[in-house]
């Protein structure tokens, strides 16, 4: 637990299996539709997740990763390059969320998914496009094979073998501090906000 008043998990590794989604610059739209943005809370967005790459016009299953049974239960996400990108919804990482990711790893990724993400206490950890094309190879071959990553020391594990990844600076503390929760930490320190607030000279009574 923080140094803070919330409850807050501390996010120092993440272990599970992988689902590969390949292809460079897939954005928010494509992770899920603005059509299914319409709704008062997040709950149920993530069989709306990759929407219109998974399924057809009558609503046919496509081929696509997420609709086979060997990446059912897949919770770390392997990516290639500017993942997340487009407009900053806040819907694309909850979808994802809520289809039973996780974690993200990959070669890199838009700020404000990275952003969205940290909030929701899913890191996203980067490697190079070698590393990254090794491990997607592997995830395909081996659907139940454990990837194990350390936030705290920047590794991931899987098949025998450690390699290193990235996750950035504020990213890794938040995580592993369980500092991410901004909301969770403002309500829980709500009175602390409060007395700062009332005793600044710029902050009036009303």
């Amino acid at each position: 637990m923080s140094e803070f008043d919330a409850d807050i998990p501390e996010v120092r590794e993440v272990t599970g299996t992988g689902v590969p989604i390949r292809g460079n610059d897939i954005d928010t739209d494509q992770i899920i539709p603005a059509r299914f943005m319409k709704v008062v809370t997040f709950d149920g967005l993530g069989q709306f997740a990759f929407f219109d790459v998974r399924y057809d016009d009558e609503d046919n299953q496509k081929e696509h990763p997420m609709n086979e049974d060997r990446f059912r239960d897949a919770n770390v996400m392997v990516v290639n390059d500017n993942f997340g990108c487009g407009s900053s919804r806040e819907h694309a990482p909850q979808a994802l969320m809520r289809w039973g990711i996780d974690a993200f790893i990959g070669e890199s990724f838009a700020e404000i998914f990275a952003g969205n993400c940290l909030a929701l206490g899913m890191p996203t950890v980067t490697a190079d496009q070698e590393t990254i094309a090794d491990l997607q190879d592997w995830v395909e071959e081996n659907p139940d094979g454990e990837i194990d990553i350390d936030v705290e020391s920047e590794t991931v594990t899987y098949g025998g073998q450690t390699v290193e990844v990235t996750v950035d600076d504020a990213q890794r503390q938040a995580l592993v501090e369980g500092i991410w929760d901004t909301t969770a930490l403002m309500s829980a320190n709500e009175n602390e906000i409060e007395r700062t607030a009332t005793s600044l000279p710029y902050v009036g009574n009303t």
